[in-house]
């Protein structure tokens, strides 16, 4: 049995931060743990066929906010559906939690405060500036984590991380692999919870079976 959960996800992923809290819940009760792997989803599009929002048609732009709505009800919290700063270029903000995880820093409270500044706070996390105040706010060493992003061995990382998504089958984001099984999106994670609960119990079994 595995681990860990590969956790593939887009820097501008509204449904990532409806499902970060739940993903990190899951990964407690079942003592497994997340690998962060920020990935380039407007790539990981182009290379398997996804459309980015503003391409998609009407009617599922439409979609995609009652839905948002829907969950946001469901999990009480709340989301901007449509921020001021909706989905602007992530690649800094990727290498910066690249960076921080690298360097050993907890990057769930980080990249889930960036996805909060984005659909909650109306931030542009495109921007140096504002990246910065993120870093700040969460007490740590911005001048140096943003130095530390820009290093060529992150950005090669960052595509690293996206070449294996498209090599795990992922097409979109929030997306899961536990024990080489995808599951996409975060409403699917009471289905990964039941398979890591499901191996641990047959592992159990074995174990069992086998003293």
């Amino acid at each position: 049995m595995s681990n860990s959960i590969d956790y593939y996800f887009w820097m501008n992923s509204d449904w990532a931060y409806l499902g970060a809290d739940r993903l990190e819940q899951i990964a407690t009760k079942h003592r497994v743990r997340i690998r962060y792997f920020p990935v380039d989803l407007p790539d990981v599009y182009r290379r398997t066929g996804g459309q980015l929002l503003g391409n998609r048609a009407p009617e599922r732009q439409a979609y995609r906010i009652v839905e948002l709505k829907r969950w946001c009800k469901k999990l009480g919290t709340n989301v901007n559906p449509t921020p001021k700063f909706m989905c602007p270029n992530a690649d800094m903000a990727s290498r910066i939690v690249i960076a921080a995880d690298r360097m050993g820093l907890g990057v769930g409270s980080l990249y889930k405060a960036i996805l909060h500044a984005e659909w909650c706070e109306e931030r542009d996390i495109s921007d140096l500036a504002e990246l910065r105040r993120i870093l700040l706010e969460q007490g740590l060493d911005a001048d140096g984590l943003l130095t530390a992003a820009e290093a060529p061995e992150i950005e090669i990382q960052y595509r690293r991380f996206t070449d294996e998504a498209v090599k795990a089958g992922v097409f979109g984001s929030p997306s899961y692999v536990f024990n080489n099984e995808l599951f996409w999106g975060q409403d699917r994670l009471s289905m990964l919870e039941d398979t890591i609960a499901g191996a641990a119990a047959n592992a159990d079994r074995v174990n069992n079976r086998d003293r």
